[in-house]
């Protein structure tokens, strides 16, 4: 495990991490520049690097990341298969993106570390400060050739939540030391978990020499909702990270489902109680550092969490809405000014998202929020970053997602009553940063927006809806440090 690092070299300040590519490498970038840690998603990249070179890689910065890469022909060869100068056209619709599998040759695992190593290098481009990558731990399948891939660009943390981390610190240390690792994939009804087996030879062999650096582990921060999950995590060597951030149940990515019996308010969000309210001294106890997320956005938050024992604090939101966030422009602009204008309504929707987490999405016309749009929308699973494995009467492993087509799910096994309302996050993510599929007669994936429930930040940060920078949230959230946090207590 990495070595406990004093109190004085910790960020006070972690940009959330934010998918699918809203906190992409300029916004990582921008943070870290500042000396605080600037984190990008880790959720789709590789259809994001596909959809960016059919796009033409406006700038040429992902070719500049792929030119890095230390086996060149694996670079290559995706430059050669997806790269179209000046881009696709509008009526052209984007390569499909390998689905990821468990099988050990699954194509998409190379894919997914090249699509993961870019990120990183851009993010890290030029500058010495320190940059992270945010996984789900639901997205099981993806996530160890995805950690690889940043390992290999130098990524300095590795943040993981939505799920029970307790695997991620040992396959860091492995993967930094190039051995092979194996993770276990839970599998949806089945008390016996898949082993997934990775092994970074398989992607290194073809390296030139002198290009591949020494790997180094990065820190692991785990995500949790309570200090049980914490105390859980930190009970031995091989499951215990390097550090915690608490999320609240107002944090804009919160996903945790309240504890006890569901019941929902009058607007059909789930209710939170005092059992779901993170008790910091607990977590001051574990001996570990911890940031804080959730609640309001401001300098008093800094003062308050560091004089709660935390290093400091997490926040999505306000980097969401600055100009290097990776959301689709108009869609910025048109939370900042129903905002202005006291119009903007948040859910934090229960069934939206088909892992039947809480998902908050923000309420605007011509997006999945929109009953007429969702309605019309015709059901696809074309992309399955959230299905979960099954194991089928014959025994063999196959794939479902309550977002996919009704009858195919249903044909899976799948319980038809858990569609209800369930979105297609993965394309209507994708749609949010300006890259949704198009599809026949014109059609294009229409959008989901995910956002805080409280943009108060706006009034102080953009007080008249002119746009604002990442490093300008930084310096106005610094001020906040003028009562430091006791660094003994960590």
């Amino acid at each position: 495990m990495n070595a406990p690092r004093a109190a004085t070299d910790l960020p006070w300040l972690i940009q959330g991490g934010m998918g699918v590519g809203v906190s992409g490498w300029r916004l990582a970038r921008a943070v870290a520049r500042t000396g605080q840690l600037g984190v990008v998603s880790g959720t789709a990249l590789d259809t994001l690097l596909i959809r960016v070179l059919q796009s033409g890689d406006p700038g040429g910065h992902l070719r500049r990341a792929l030119a890095a890469f230390p086996v060149p022909e694996l670079a290559g060869a995706l430059r050669e298969r997806y790269f179209v100068e000046g881009g696709i056209t509008p009526e052209e619709r984007f390569a499909a993106t390998p689905m990821m599998t468990a099988d050990e040759g699954c194509p998409a695992r190379s894919l997914t570390v090249v699509a993961n190593f870019c990120e990183v290098w851009l993010a890290k481009e030029g500058h010495d400060g320190p940059v992270g990558i945010n996984y789900l731990e639901k997205v099981q399948l993806a996530t160890v050739p995805a950690m690889f891939g940043a390992i290999l660009a130098g990524v300095d943390h590795v943040l993981v939540g939505a799920g029970i981390p307790a695997q991620i610190p040992g396959i860091a240390t492995g993967l930094a030391k190039g051995e092979p690792v194996t993770a276990r994939v839970d599998v949806e009804g089945d008390e016996r978990p898949l082993e997934l087996r990775f092994d970074p030879a398989s992607i290194l062999s073809g390296a030139e020499p002198g290009r591949l650096a020494p790997l180094r582990r990065p820190g692991v921060l785990a995500i949790v909702s309570l200090p049980a999950l914490a105390s859980y995590l930190n009970r031995d060597e091989e499951t215990r990270p390097d550090g915690f951030v608490v999320e609240g149940p107002t944090a804009g990515g919160h996903s945790a489902p309240p504890r006890g019996p569901l019941s929902l308010d009058e607007h059909g969000d789930p209710v939170y109680g005092p059992r779901d309210i993170p008790d910091f001294t607990k977590m001051s106890r574990l001996g570990l550092p911890f940031w804080i997320a959730g609640g309001r956005c401001g300098p008093e938050q800094v003062r308050e969490a560091r004089a709660a024992g935390a290093a400091g604090v997490q926040l999505g939101s306000v980097f969401a809405l600055c100009e290097e966030s990776g959301m689709d422009a108009g869609l910025r602009r048109q939370l900042m000014e129903r905002e202005r204008a006291g119009r903007l309504r948040v859910r934090n929707d229960p069934a939206a998202s088909p892992t039947s987490f809480p998902f908050k999405v923000a309420e605007l016309p011509g997006t999945l929020a929109d009953r007429e749009v969702s309605a019309a929308r015709a059901r696809v699973c074309d992309l399955g970053y959230l299905r979960t494995p099954f194991r089928t009467a014959r025994g063999n492993i196959d794939y479902r997602c309550p977002a996919e087509p009704l009858a195919a799910y249903v044909r899976k096994g799948g319980d038809a009553e858990g569609t209800e309302g369930r979105q297609c996050l993965c394309n209507g993510l994708l749609a949010a940063v300006g890259l949704g599929q198009r599809r026949p007669r014109g059609v294009v994936e229409p959008p989901v927006v995910t956002i805080g429930q409280d943009l108060d930040f706006l009034r102080h940060i953009a007080p008249d809806g002119s746009p604002y920078s990442a490093e300008s949230v930084v310096r106005w959230l610094s001020t906040g440090l003028t009562e430091p946090a006791d660094a003994s207590r960590h």
